[in-house]
């Protein structure tokens, strides 16, 4: 009699899968946000308008770098089974990410009058900050259904979906990291 697993061909666990897929889109994402930077840099060179206000860029950023860590805590309580711990720093992070959206929407109004839409650092700041946020805004609807999920219980055996979310949490602030010195430092 012969073993039936020995004869079954190499199968890929789904989690070897969902990660590579993930960073797959994290690579395709890469090129959206590259070309953006390029751009950036091919209309501008390194000049930064003088009415950018260093204050609203400097404390959205810190939040921003600040909900990584809130995140990260959540994906280590979440992969550890504590469920209350990943919710309590997964509504943290919803909340830091709030207040950065409201950040850049503050720094919006104030931008629209020291440099519109129309004249060419208005286009690349407000197309920059723009496509940013939105993916700041995907990535806070999906830890919301993260954290209903964590209060679910749906993560006590399998903290993939935790993870994979903080690690898109992860990437859209690594994209801040360029971003934030091509718009108020250089």
């Amino acid at each position: 009699m012969t073993d039936h697993a020995t004869q079954l061909p190499h199968v890929t666990p789904r989690i070897t899968i969902n990660r590579a897929g993930l960073w797959l889109f994290f690579l395709s994402e890469t090129m959206l946000f590259s070309g953006i930077l390029a751009t950036r840099f091919s209309l501008l060179g390194t000049e930064v308008h003088e009415d950018v206000s260093q204050t609203i860029g400097l404390v959205i950023t810190s939040i921003l770098l600040a909900s990584s860590y809130t995140a990260l805590r959540a994906e280590h309580a979440a992969s550890s089974g504590d469920r209350a711990t990943c919710a309590k720093y997964l509504w943290l992070t919803l909340a830091l990410g709030a207040v950065f959206v409201a950040g850049v929407a503050y720094e919006w109004a104030e931008a629209f009058d020291a440099f519109p839409a129309s004249t060419e650092f208005g286009t690349v700041f407000f197309l920059m900050t723009g496509v940013h946020a939105f993916h700041v805004i995907t990535g806070l609807i999906f830890l919301a259904i993260l954290l209903n999920n964590a209060r679910l219980g749906r993560y006590d055996d399998d903290a993939w979906p935790v993870e994979a979310g903080v690690k898109y949490w992860h990437f859209v602030d690594v994209v801040w990291v360029f971003f934030y010195p091509a718009l108020y430092l250089i």
